[in-house]
C-alpha cells in the first residue's frame, strides 16, 4: 500500500521519536514531529538535525516541525505516533484529550508500565481518550541512532484491530526496516517493559565481571520470568520468542547503547540511582519498571527473582554482589515448568 500523500504526526521529539520521524518521512509520509520544549522544536528548524540526541542525521524536506500539539493533530485522517516517557504518558494523554478524534489511527512507541498503577499503556489510553479505538503499539530491538542512520532493523506491531497493524505496518515497512505484525497487545507491551529492568541485571553482572557464561544465563532465566508472568497475563506465549519479547531482550542486556545495561554497570560501581541519571541524562525506564514489574508479578503470584534482585538493589540498598549471590543460592529446580 503506498505512503504518499499521509500524514503522521510524531509526538515525542527525544532520540526515539526523532528517530521514528526520520524514517517516516524517508518512507514517504508527510510528518510533523511536535515536542513539548520550544525552544528545542526552534533548534531541530534551524538546524534541521537533532544534534543533541542524532547529531549529523539530516531531516528530510517532508518532516516539519510544530512547536504547537493543536498544529501537529490538526486536519482529518491523521496517523499519530505518541512517544512519550511510561512515566509522562497519562499526564500528556489527560492534558491533550480533546485534541484527539475517533478518525485517528493511533500507535505509540513509549515502553514501560504506569508507576504507581503497573498498568500497561493501551490500559492508560483507553482511560484517558475513549473515544478512539483505532490503536496499535510498536515495539522491539531498536536503537535510534541505527534506525536514523538506516541500519537493518525489526519491530513488531500489535493491534486488535487487523486493518491498523496492517496500516501502520505498511508505514514503517520500508527500505532496511523491517515490520511485522501480532494481535497481542498486551504480550508485546509487556515484553517491552520487563526487557528493561532484565538489561540492568545484566549490567550488574557485566560489571562485576562474572562473564559470558553468567550474561546467557541471565537472559534465559530473565526471559522464562516475562513468559511465566505474560502467561499468568492471558498473552500468547509465543509473542516473548519473537522481537517484541526475546529480540528486544537480547539487544537491551548485551549493548552499551542501552541506558539500562549502562545503569546495571554503573551500579556494580557503586553510583546511586541519582548519580547514574545525570550522568546518564536520559530517562532509564527499567529503574522503574522493576518496581511495578514486582507488583505485577505479586498480583497475579508469580515469582520474578531477578527483577526481584534488581529492585532490592534500586530500591532498598542491596549491595549488588549480594542480589547475584541471593540468586545464585537458590534453590535448584526444573528448568522448565
Amino acid at each position: 500500500m503506498s505512503t504518499q500523500h499521509k500524514t503522521v504526526a510524531v509526538l515525542g521529539a527525544g532520540s526515539w521519536g526523532t528517530a521514528l520521524a526520520i524514517h517516516l518521512a524517508r518512507a514517504g509520509l508527510n510528518v510533523r514531529l511536535w515536542g513539548n520544549h520550544p525552544e528545542h522544536i526552534q533548534a531541530l528548524q534551524k538546524e534541521r538535525c537533532n544534534q543533541k540526541y542524532l547529531p549529523d542525521v539530516v531531516f528530510p524536506d517532508n518532516l516539519a516541525l510544530c512547536s504547537s500539539l493543536e498544529d501537529a493533530l490538526s486536519g482529518g485522517s491523521l496517523l499519530v505516533l505518541i512517544v512519550i516517557p511510561s512515566h509522562a504518558y497519562r499526564s500528556f494523554l489527560k492534558s491533550s484529550s480533546s485534541l484527539f478524534n475517533e478518525g485517528m489511527s493511533i500507535a505509540w512507541a513509549s515502553k514501560g508500565l504506569e508507576e504507581g498503577t503497573g498498568k500497561l499503556l493501551h490500559q492508560v489510553f483507553n482511560e484517558e481518550i475513549p473515544q478512539c479505538n483505532r490503536l496499535a503499539v510498536i515495539s522491539g530491538p531498536t536503537f535510534a541512532k541505527e534506525v536514523a542512520r538506516d541500519l537493518p532493523t525489526a519491530i513488531t506491531v500489535a493491534s486488535d484491530m487487523e486493518e491498523v497493524a496492517n496500516e501502520w505496518r505498511d508505514c514503517l515497512h520500508n527500505g532496511y526496516f523491517r515490520a511485522y505484525t501480532s494481535n497481542d497487545v498486551t504480550g508485546v507491551e509487556l515484553g517491552g517493559a520487563m526487557k528493561n529492568p532484565l538489561a540492568i541485571a545484566a549490567g550488574i553482572a557485566d560489571g562485576l565481571g562474572f562473564g559470558a557464561n553468567s550474561r546467557a544465563a541471565l537472559i534465559t532465566r530473565g526471559l522464562a520470568e516475562v513468559m511465566r508472568l505474560g502467561e499468568a497475563m492471558g498473552c500468547n506465549r509465543d509473542t516473548f520468542m519473537g522481537l517484541a519479547g526475546l529480540g528486544d531482550l537480547v539487544l537491551t542486556c548485551t549493548d552499551d547503547q542501552s541506558r539500562n545495561r549502562r545503569t546495571g554497570l554503573l551500579l556494580a560501581q557503586g553510583l546511586s540511582k541519582q548519580q547514574i541519571a545525570e550522568k546518564i541524562g536520559q530517562e532509564i525506564e527499567g529503574v522503574r519498571s522493576s518496581l511495578e514489574s514486582v507488583r505485577l508479578g505479586q498480583k497475579y503470584q508469580v515469582e520474578l527473582p531477578i527483577i526481584e534482585q534488581v529492585h532490592k538493589v534500586l530500591y532498598e540498598g542491596f549491595h549488588p554482589h549480594d542480589a547475584v549471590r541471593s540468586l545464585l543460592e537458590r534453590k535448584s529446580i526444573a528448568e522448565l515448568i
